[in-house]
């Protein structure tokens, strides 16, 4: 264990660890993925098969950086039956880099490897970028309505991005992992976005929606992902490769996809209503869940402040 290591040396170590195993994982996606370019189905079948199975031992990867340069105690609130032979979709929070390997730590050895929405810049990323284009990770490009308003002709792409992702998904057990906040949350951006939330982001409903029409009879379940860094909500990425988080609050609750999730939600009105209630219900319990956590904590951490008060003071 090497988080009793000093931080700078820790974060060294773990950054240099993590490299490596992408860079290896990414180039040996990349020579398969060369082969995709081919127009034969078979073969494009047959390479993200492989792929997968090289992103199942990236995942591993990092669960051995995790193990070897951090001391993480998990708290987990789980309620979920998985297999590694079915279709999922998980809707999570987004507050941190730390979040993708936390959600693939968590579910690599229980789950289909994870399919993410992209924003369409990562794609740019030397070596991993080209690497989530050959594991078939959609990418997704984020319009402002004063854009879209300009360029009319873009309104929509995001979907079409998604339909088309979709149909990869149809043919091999598949996890999709849609961060429908659509970005990470600060108290910035939720100032400008005017979210009604505490701790969230206004979801964005409408690729969630597409995603469920698309492939909706075919996911086993959904799976609601609420993650929270107690003792690191400032900067939990670089304090998780520096060896310094502490504790990770998970809750995991496995949701039936049921029938009245599926519809147009670009046509039919009544539904998209429907829908969006649905989701902000969902987003405002994941709200309320958050609050409880940090209000049990606060006792704590007022005894912890007095504690040491007291024996300073000795």
């Amino acid at each position: 264990m090497l988080s009793l290591l000093p931080g700078p040396l820790v974060l060294l170590l773990s950054v240099s660890l993590t490299i490596i195993f992408t860079a290896l994982c990414a180039s040996l996606i990349l020579l398969v993925s060369l082969l995709k370019l081919l127009p034969i189905p078979a073969l494009d079948r047959a390479c993200s098969h492989i792929n997968n199975g090289i992103m199942r031992l990236w995942l591993s990867g990092n669960a051995f950086v995790i193990r070897l340069t951090t001391r993480i105690e998990w708290q987990i609130e789980e309620n979920s039956q998985l297999r590694r032979d079915g279709w999922y979709l998980i809707v999570s929070n987004h507050q941190s880099w730390t979040d993708i390997v936390v959600l693939g730590h968590l579910f690599r050895d229980r789950l289909p490897v994870p399919k993410f929405f992209m924003k369409h810049e990562l794609i740019y990323i030397p070596l991993l970028g080209l690497a989530c284009w050959g594991l078939d990770m959609p990418f997704m490009r984020r319009y402002s309505r004063e854009f879209l308003l300009r360029n009319p002709h873009l309104r929509g792409q995001d979907i079409e991005t998604t339909r088309n992702a979709c149909e990869k998904f149809r043919h091999l057990p598949t996890t999709v992992i849609n961060f429908v906040e659509g970005t990470r949350v600060t108290a910035q951006k939720q100032a400008q976005s005017r979210s009604p939330y505490r701790h969230l982001m206004p979801p964005k409903a409408a690729g969630l929606a597409f995603t469920l029409a698309a492939m909706g009879e075919q996911f086993d379940s959904l799976i609601d992902v609420t993650i929270r860094y107690p003792d690191n909500s400032k900067t939990p990425f670089k304090d998780f490769l520096m060896g310094r988080m502490k504790r990770i609050q998970v809750r995991i609750e496995e949701l039936p996809v049921d029938e009245a999730l599926m519809g147009d939600y670009f046509n039919d009105k009544q539904f998209k209503r429907g829908f969006q209630a649905w989701l902000n219900q969902r987003w405002q319990e994941k709200d309320e869940v958050l609050e409880g956590w940090q209000r049990a904590q606060e006792p704590a951490t007022v005894a912890a402040r007095e504690s040491a008060r007291a024996s300073s003071g000795n």
